[in-house]
């Protein structure tokens, strides 16, 4: 289990950071840790049933699952396990994010881990959502006000079971540590490093900034190509 270890943010950091939406966090992620421009975010599509809630910022609880056969375990050996996990999840700094990787390969999505039963446990163990490349079902009864983004929609559970807990997951591209600090919403999710977290706003305010003037011109009935010079030479200037 490789839990990040800076120490955790302040809640306003959070707070400030789940005011934008997640592709203004990638913009300003280009400015205060460009090494990232292309790593660390989700690069394939997922589904969001719910795109109307707003962005989630939490702490990732990672999992993997598969589906299409049935565990090796015991009854008993799988209660157990499950009862760990469940215990992982609702321990350690929140507010948190499950971040479930299906290791069933091209089968990914067989079996859905996620519907009314476990939106229900998982919002009452402190999580705010989940992002996984697995399936989700019930979508009527689904816990209200807990986000997902998921790799498919489908009717059934099949063999789906908890295969371990806490280690690194791939989701959708993006590579997740348990611990690491997620920003979600219905475009997709992003790893935000700790130790850049608390400036991530202001950044996000320049792009804004930037972007104002340019916006500004588009909009305008009498635009010129001329005067979009203008507004990118004055975008470029603002720092």
């Amino acid at each position: 289990m490789t839990d990040s270890k800076l120490m955790p943010l302040p809640q306003s950091v959070l707070d400030a950071l789940a005011r934008y939406d997640t592709p203004t966090i990638c913009n300003a992620l280009e400015i205060v840790a460009p090494q990232r421009r292309a790593i660390g975010f989700t690069t394939r599509p997922l589904v969001c049933p719910f795109p109307q809630l707003p962005p989630i910022v939490g702490y990732a609880r990672t999992a993997t699952i598969r589906a299409t056969a049935a565990s090796s375990l015991t009854p008993a050996e799988q209660s157990a396990k499950r009862l760990a996990y469940y215990d992982y999840v609702g321990t350690g700094q929140g507010p948190r994010i499950s971040v479930i990787q299906d290791i069933d390969g091209p089968d990914a999505g067989y079996g859905a881990f996620w519907g009314e039963v476990n939106s229900a446990v998982h919002k009452a163990l402190g999580c705010l959502g989940v992002i996984t490349d697995g399936s989700i079902r019930d979508i009527p009864q689904w816990a209200e006000g807990f986000q997902a983004l998921a790799g498919s929609i489908g009717p059934s559970h099949a063999h789906v079971h908890v295969a371990g807990f806490g280690d690194d997951v791939r989701v959708a591209g993006m590579t997740v540590r348990s611990g690491d600090l997620i920003h979600a919403d219905s475009h997709g999710a992003v790893v935000i490093p700790l130790d850049v977290a608390a400036k991530v706003p202001d950044a996000a305010e320049l792009c804004a900034r930037r972007e104002t003037p340019i916006l500004d011109i588009a909009r305008d009935p009498a635009f010129t190509l001329e005067k979009l010079r203008a507004a990118l030479k004055r975008s470029s200037e603002i720092h």
